[in-house]
């Protein structure tokens, strides 16, 4: 009862303050897809249509709102539109029309916030709002799940919120690391030294989480953003440190049933999983070369199976962000996604060689620099796992997008309006130079 109440009384103040400012709906809505604060709740709550409430307050703030608002467009943001239109089209002729709707349904809602928090975050300080909300929402799984992994001594494992994109091990843990270099980023903007030292416990722990899913991607995930977190890294020794602290948490903490589970990623000629996997992946790629629209969204059914799989008595998930977009939204479809991710991964790598010698601009690069190593996550980990529609994704994308708009603008610069007229008397030579010190005159 008490959290419910907790989190209506959030969802109430925050759905109270977009009226005045818009951009605080993105936060809200932000906060509800990834965290699923209801989904940790029971009665009412749990089932009430907060998305829809969301989406209402903000369209009526942004519609009535008085705030500066970021032109959207950018090649990546013309990308993301022409995916959004292609899913549609394949789901007219899907073959499971019902789970394609479904999905349509969520997918469409999720661009629409894209869109709009394209448009509403148009100030570093809003950005780092948004970066904040992301990063308290995963992180409370984050930090949640190492305390828990630590007491279990990783014997038990980490799952994500019942009904959400991240119910499963895999799939929190996903998530989790690409909130780690987020987490990184907040601590190298916080002056705070209370905040700073919070944020470094917050990333160590939900490290251990990572371990604590038992998922064998997110360990590959890991590895990859460990080595590439340290290559971005503006302090290599702190950074060094951290990888260090994780790699003895590791060898010393994880159970034998841990190192078990892991060693199948060798022998996954052995292991079931492993080859359910490749039977999937065959199949998308069966169904892609017989339909340049693909299957449409869901089609990963009994039927589909039956027609396009090598072997049909297995029935199961895409388990992989590459072969659900090429079975579900055929090459054309996987084109347009990977382009997408080429495109974000140039405006971060550009971001950060440009701005991260750039005095007033560092953050700039700092934040780019992270956003590559949540992206090598997503990229990495997602790989085996069917998560090409997750929100955080998109809003990672999204980050990128904004980043590279604000990063034109000038900081700390002087404003010439701003600057003392000079005196009408002065010489025109004078006025050119600027104000007269005037002290021993």
């Amino acid at each position: 009862m008490i959290r419910a109440l907790l989190v209506l009384a959030i969802f109430a103040w925050l759905a109270a303050q977009t009226l005045s400012r818009p951009y605080m709906g993105t936060y809200l809505w932000t906060w509800i897809s990834l965290m699923n604060p209801h989904r940790l709740t029971w009665g009412v709550l749990n089932t009430l249509p907060m998305a829809q409430v969301v989406a209402g307050i903000t369209v009526l703030g942004l519609i009535f709102g008085k705030q500066k608002k970021l032109n959207i467009w950018s090649p990546q943001t013309t990308v993301l539109l022409l995916l959004v239109l292609w899913v549609c089209v394949t789901t007219i002729f899907a073959f499971n029309p019902t789970g394609a709707m479904k999905e349509l349904d969520r997918f469409l809602k999720i661009q629409v916030f894209i869109f709009l928090i394209l448009a509403l975050i148009s100030d570093k300080q809003k950005l780092d709002g948004f970066i904040w909300v992301m990063v308290l929402s995963i992180g409370f799984f984050g930090v949640k799940g190492g305390i828990f992994t630590i007491m279990t001594g990783g014997s038990a494992r980490v799952y994500g919120p019942g009904g959400s994109f991240i119910a499963g091990n895999n799939e929190i843990a996903l998530a989790m690391l690409m909130t780690i270099p987020l987490m990184r980023y907040l601590q190298l903007q916080s002056q705070n030294k209370w905040i700073k030292r919070g944020l470094v416990i917050a990333m160590l722990l939900t490290a251990a989480a990572v371990l604590g899913s038992q998922s064998r991607g997110a360990l590959l995930g890991i590895i990859a953003i460990g080595a590439f977190f340290w290559i971005k890294s503006p302090y290599k020794l702190g950074s060094t440190m951290m990888v260090g602290v994780i790699a003895m948490m590791i060898m010393l903490f994880m159970p034998q049933s841990w190192w078990d589970r892991m060693n199948t990623i060798q022998n996954y000629e052995e292991d079931e999983s492993a080859q359910t996997r490749l039977i999937s992946w065959e199949t998308a790629m069966n169904v892609a070369n017989d339909n340049i629209l693909g299957g449409g969204a869901n089609m990963f059914t009994r039927a589909t199976y039956q027609k396009y799989s090598p072997d049909p008595s297995y029935v199961n998930d895409a388990h992989s962000i590459y072969f659900e977009m090429l079975g579900e939204q055929g090459w054309i479809g996987l084109f347009l996604f990977l382009l997408l991710a080429f495109l974000t991964w140039r405006t971060c790598s550009g971001l950060n060689k440009t701005y991260r010698k750039v005095p007033d601009k560092t953050w700039v690069a700092d934040l780019a620099a992270m956003l590559q190593v949540s992206l090598i996550g997503y990229y990495t980990a997602g790989a085996f796992l069917g998560l090409a529609y997750y929100d955080y994704y998109y809003n990672l994308i999204a980050a990128s997008i904004i980043l590279s708009k604000l990063a034109l603008e000038p900081s700390n610069a002087i404003n010439e309006s701003d600057l003392p007229a000079p005196a009408a008397s002065a010489h025109p030579k004078q006025r050119l130079a600027g104000p007269v010190n005037s002290k021993h005159s």
